[in-house]
């Protein structure tokens, strides 16, 4: 019987602040009643951008959905990893009706910044509700001259800044220091926008709006705070959590998928794992939003360079899955688009959609991870046929099931499919 509001059984939730810190009672009773419900392989799923529980918990519910018909006789338990993450209200989540919301908002007339996304982003920067409140003003208002968008950058400034905690750490090195936001904004607020246009997403053939190019510079301050926030939590939250599971029910395996910045979550759980700790059977990723070179001994671009992630897939008792789809767009355009913003030795300027693909901005789920070798590369029907490879990185090409969606993202949230459940448990060994 599964859990109420759940699809599965048994299932756990672990919660984490943004710091990593988890909820003590809830780690606790996952840790009390897992070897008395008799599970062998755990299940852990940390998801991407999202506003609040409810919407992971219904991504947990439909992906969960499929696992026991396809395994009906493994002693599976599943865990969704809850963590303050956050979406701009017109980006698409993975399939469920509020995506269809989102695009119905988008169309009809209203403030540039709806009140879920003022909600949202008064979850993600707490302390900052008055910064927040004008930000929202500006956009509203549109004043025309530079004066309003100088204004509209300083205080997007704000936004970035580090923390006590720090900047959080990049995937490869000079990655995380968002130079766009200590640039000229007017400047980049014009260069946002003419590469939106240029993408097809804002004024198409008209001239670009800078006040396009700023609502998408706070959309960059937000990507950054949860692209650091991702890693925090994975490597300080639920790193130091599976060695603590480890230690209470040795005999558990352990499965980590993530999707999204959840992929960067559960990648950077592999550098907080505690010493010796080998009960991470596998690691899923659907759609990773971080840096193809995470993993990388040497980049290819400065081979005196490691990304941050280097060799930590040997710290995995069995493969690293990566899936990837060309029609991810969101990892195809607005990934790299990020990603050179923060470069301190390029502009902005000059972002034509053939020069994003491909090249040293990419991200784990548009083309897969790189510069590892050794890596395995399949198509999604290969890889079920299988087995798949028992450890070392695989790519796997999703396109054929990971092709839905419009607008800004494309497939980027098209994960809701049962061979994508069926692909966690062959990497995972499942039976």
């Amino acid at each position: 019987m599964a859990e109420p509001g759940m699809s599965v059984s048994p299932y756990w939730e672990l919660t984490f602040d943004a710091d990593g810190d988890v909820d003590g009672p809830e780690r606790d009773r996952l840790l009390a009643q897992i070897t008395e419900r008799g599970v062998r392989d755990l299940i852990v799923f940390a998801h991407g951008w999202n506003n609040d529980r409810s919407t992971a918990t219904a991504l947990y519910r439909a992906f969960f959905a499929p696992v026991p018909g396809l395994a009906p006789k493994a002693r599976i338990g599943y865990a969704g990893v809850v963590w303050p993450s956050m979406r701009f209200c017109d980006e698409p989540i993975p399939d469920l009706p509020r995506s269809v919301a989102a695009v119905e908002a988008q169309a009809a007339p209203g403030p540039a910044l709806d009140k879920d996304t003022r909600r949202a982003l008064l979850g993600a920067f707490p302390a900052r509700a008055t910064v927040l409140g004008r930000l929202a003003r500006l956009l509203d208002e549109r004043p025309p001259g530079d004066e309003g968008l100088a204004e509209f950058g300083r205080l997007v400034r704000l936004l970035v800044e580090p923390g006590p905690g720090g900047p959080g750490v990049a995937d490869v090195p000079g990655e995380d220091g968002p130079a766009v936001f200590r640039s000229d904004p007017v400047a980049a607020c014009a260069e946002l926008a003419g590469a939106l246009a240029g993408l097809g997403t804002a004024e198409g053939f008209a001239l670009p709006d800078p006040w396009n190019g700023a609502k998408e510079l706070l959309r960059q301050a937000t990507y950054y705070t949860m692209k650091r926030r991702a890693g925090t939590v994975g490597e300080h939250g639920l790193g130091p959590a599976v060695g603590r599971l480890a230690a209470a029910a040795p005999g558990v395996r352990v499965h980590l998928v993530g999707h999204s910045f959840g992929g960067r979550l559960v990648s950077f759980a592999l550098r907080g794992l505690p010493a010796g700790v080998r009960s991470v059977k596998s690691v899923t990723l659907l759609q990773g939003a971080f840096s193809h070179y995470a993993f990388a001994a040497a980049l290819p671009h400065d081979a005196g360079r490691a990304g941050a992630l280097r060799d930590r897939q040997e710290r995995i008792d069995g493969p690293l899955v990566c899936c990837h789809s060309r029609f991810d767009t969101a990892l195809a355009t607005f990934y790299p688009l990020a990603s050179r913003c923060a470069d301190d030795d390029r502009s902005v300027g000059g972002l034509a959609l053939g020069r994003l693909l491909g090249d040293r901005w990419g991200a784990m789920g548009h083309d897969g991870v790189r510069a590892v070798p050794g890596t395995a590369a399949l198509d999604l029907a290969a890889a079920l046929r299988g087995p798949l490879p028992g450890s070392g990185c695989v790519n796997v090409d999703v396109a054929a099931v990971v092709r839905r969606g419009g607008a800004p993202s494309g497939a980027h949230s098209d994960i809701l499919h049962p061979e994508l459940a069926r692909l966690v448990l062959a990497a995972g060994r499942i039976a």
